[in-house]
């Protein structure tokens, strides 16, 4: 049990780091959007805004998809799962705390999959609020 919470505390911290690191480049960019449609005064609504919205939302789409596939990875080098196939689809329906069947995973492994579980969960809050705090400065005017 102690080397399965071993790699799932390494995963996270992984997956927070890369976490990090998307959303303030996404938060930069927001950032340069806003100032650039107060200064020129652009309507959120314009292509430049859209534009910026769809950046970030499709920013946001592959963390995700990094993290989903970091774990994937893992379960595979761990031969935890033995397709990749598998790997992907358990770790997206694991990580968006949808679920999935324990019997996917080997039983030595099951507890790096709830963690992950709760490690999505969290990621997916972070990036709702962060999407919905980008919106709402888009909407000041």
């Amino acid at each position: 049990m102690m080397i399965e919470l071993l790699v799932a505390t390494v995963m996270v911290l992984a997956t927070v780091f890369i976490h990090t690191m998307g959303v303030l480049l996404l938060g930069r960019l927001a950032r340069l959007e806003q100032r650039e449609e107060l200064n020129l005064g652009i309507s959120p609504f314009s292509f430049a805004g859209v534009t910026m919205i769809m950046t970030v939302v499709l920013g946001l789409f592959v963390l995700h998809g990094l993290e989903i596939w970091l774990y994937a990875a893992l379960y595979l080098q761990l031969g935890a799962i033995s397709s990749l196939r598998e790997a992907v689809y358990f770790s997206t329906q694991t990580y968006a705390a949808i679920g999935y069947s324990d019997n996917a995973i080997a039983d030595a492994w099951r507890l790096v999959g709830a963690i992950e579980g709760i490690n999505g969960l969290l990621l997916l809050g972070w990036s709702t609020a962060f999407f919905v705090t980008v919106m709402r400065r888009l909407g000041r005017e």
